[in-house]
């Protein structure tokens, strides 16, 4: 019981990929899976994790090719979205972690929904932070990726490294928040992942892959519809690539989602991880 209220580090072997994950909480309590988003890894909760622990469970993975997880070859793992939430479904069943929450933000959307439309009786709640499937939600950096999609040259594909530059991944912190309050350490660590050999092409595949993710919005949809899971959007209302019209979009399909649009960017946890903290521990605890 002494180790739940303390932030463990831990690495288990799935399909031969060893996924880092951190961990805190009480193992009897309420389950919450947290999904980190790009160009991120599950430190991206370093600040929020503290605050949910003692009232709930909380595991957050790495993704293989982010963070501390591996990064198989390309030539021998699939780096789309669909194949990541297989990995992360079998993460979830090898702790045996039967019910759970998911927090989504961002890539972790794609692959929280996967997963909740392959196994919706274990979804008890949704978080969904900035993590979008609505095509309402896509700012207007996206009109020229599905140009990309359409004809995926090699030179657009390289055009689009440019979402690994240092100055692009400071920008995704620092901007629509103020910069005063964002500390370096997150996104210098994003940068250094990022730099990482190999790590380039690996998250182009992404890049491209997120098309498909897209194509997947009205399954996504049809799955909160039908199954009307209890679900808070908490939205950093100036991000600039998922856009607050995501988050009310919601109630097209879900009549009693909770809406809160917070003044911040698209890494909302960076200035405001104690007021939405205390959204997720109201929400939980009225819902579950």
């Amino acid at each position: 019981m002494e180790n739940s209220f303390k932030v463990s580090y831990h690495k288990i072997e799935i399909k031969g990929i060893n996924i880092f994950y951190r961990t805190a909480g009480d193992n009897n309590k309420q389950p919450i899976i947290l999904l980190h988003g790009f160009p991120s890894a599950s430190h991206m909760f370093r600040d929020l994790i503290p605050l949910l622990k003692d009232k709930f469970y909380l595991i957050a993975p790495d993704y293989p090719g982010f963070g501390q997880s591996d990064s198989p070859d390309r030539k021998e793992f699939e780096y789309s979205f669909l194949n990541i939430s297989y990995i992360i479904e079998d993460f979830i069943n090898i702790l045996a972690i039967q019910r759970f929450a998911l927090y989504v933000f961002d890539y972790g959307a794609p692959i929280g929904f996967y997963i909740a439309m392959r196994n919706p009786e274990k979804i008890t709640a949704i978080i969904s932070q900035n993590g979008n499937i609505y095509r309402e939600g896509l700012g207007t950096k996206w009109t020229a990726r599905e140009k990309y999609w359409e004809n995926p040259t090699p030179e657009l594909r390289k055009s689009y490294e440019i979402a690994f530059a240092p100055e692009t991944i400071i920008g995704q912190y620092t901007e629509g928040t103020d910069k005063t309050l964002v500390s370096p350490d997150g996104y210098t660590l994003d940068i250094s992942y990022m730099s990482r050999p190999g790590i380039d092409e690996i998250q182009s595949d992404f890049i491209y892959d997120y098309r498909n993710n897209i194509k997947s919005y009205p399954d996504f949809q049809k799955y909160i519809r039908e199954y009307q899971p209890p679900l808070l959007a908490v939205w950093g209302k100036n991000d600039v690539s998922f856009i607050p019209a995501g988050a009310e979009s919601f109630k097209k399909d879900l009549p009693k989602v909770e809406i809160h649009l917070i003044d911040s960017g698209h890494f909302a946890l960076e200035t405001h991880s104690y007021e939405i903290g205390l959204l997720i521990i109201d929400f939980l605890e009225r819902n579950l």
